[in-house]
């Protein structure tokens, strides 16, 4: 398992997340990445960064905001599962063909909290045919697992236009 670089996390730590309902264009929040996430409006304001993206193994990371938090003041799952979700997306999308969830699962591990910085690195296991196989797993700033993530992918027979 590799560790956050001490650089990112001081990075994302810095770097100004957008005030909700204050968004960038997500083709200027991921200037460089691929179409799919140029659209990707929901991840884009979530202040998700793109560290790696090759194929079979993509790298995200993002700051946890207080509005992120739940009613017992930790990181609402949901948000875990998105950046989790999101790097998935990544790993799997290697061409211009389509490729969504079929199904995920994920297991929590441990708790955090508003500055947080949460990095999830994601893995192909297999991929036959039309199906595949990646875990997600996701740390925070101090190398600790946060959550384990598996999905499970089907590309369709559509291109990115």
């Amino acid at each position: 398992m590799t560790h956050p670089d001490p650089s990112v996390v001081e990075r994302a730590k810095r770097d100004e997340t957008p005030e909700p309902g204050a968004h960038p264009a997500p083709a200027a929040h991921f200037a460089g990445q691929r179409e799919m996430l140029q659209r990707d409006k929901a991840s884009a304001a979530l202040g998700m960064r793109v560290e790696v993206d090759e194929p079979g193994h993509a790298i995200v990371s993002m700051a946890v905001r207080e509005d992120m938090t739940n009613g017992f003041g930790i990181t609402h799952g949901g948000f875990v599962f998105a950046l989790a979700d999101t790097t998935f997306a990544i790993c799997c999308n290697e061409d211009a063909t389509v490729t969504v969830a079929a199904g995920a699962d994920i297991t929590f591990l441990k708790a955090t909290s508003a500055g947080s910085v949460l990095r999830a690195e994601a893995r192909r296991r297999t991929r036959s045919g039309r199906t595949g196989v990646y875990d997600v797993t996701v740390t925070d700033e101090t190398g600790d697992v946060v959550a384990e993530f598996r999905g499970r992918s089907v590309t369709t027979r559509d291109t990115l236009t």
